[in-house]
């Protein structure tokens, strides 16, 4: 009984994935339960996950908040993950560009994004190129934005 169950277990982890190639972006700052819990599950949907970390100026043009932790120890961070096959620092929020270097067919991100008008456009425009847009559980309850509170240039205590 053994014998077949580790047989069946490897047979489910050998089957194809539905994607050959992944992409998710984000900042992934001050890395929590909810960025593991998003890549894990991107993983389970594509053979190689790219995860393209957010520069710091491209933080501060669109969010106009300063990263806590610097953009190279955010890719090491997000680098060292096991579902992560690729991770690298990225300076614009344009999937064309992304999907014109890494050449992905599924794009992951947190269904919390669904309905948003500038990710519904993602959609549209990576559908032209036959590329999926996936939206994932979000974790409930969890987000680095939540866990900022500055005060006086300091993260509070």
């Amino acid at each position: 009984m053994l014998i077949k169950r580790s047989l069946l277990n490897n047979l489910e982890g050998n089957r194809l994935k539905k994607y050959k190639v992944g992409y998710t972006q984000g900042v992934y700052d001050m890395f929590h339960i909810g960025h593991l819990n998003l890549l894990n599950k991107a993983k389970e949907y594509c053979d190689y996950l790219i995860v393209g970390v957010n520069s710091d100026d491209l933080v501060k043009q669109y969010k106009n908040k300063i990263p806590v932790i610097n953009e190279n120890d955010r890719a090491e961070i997000v680098r060292n993950i096991k579902a992560v096959d690729e991770c690298v620092i990225v300076y614009t929020l344009d999937k064309e560009d992304a999907l014109n270097k890494f050449h992905f067919n599924a794009i992951f991100i947190g269904n919390d994004w669904k309905g948003d008008s500038r990710w519904e456009q993602t959609g549209c425009d990576m559908a032209k190129h036959g590329v999926d847009l996936v939206f994932l559980p979000h974790t409930e309850g969890v987000s680095s934005t939540d866990l900022r509170t500055v005060e006086h240039s300091k993260i509070k205590e």
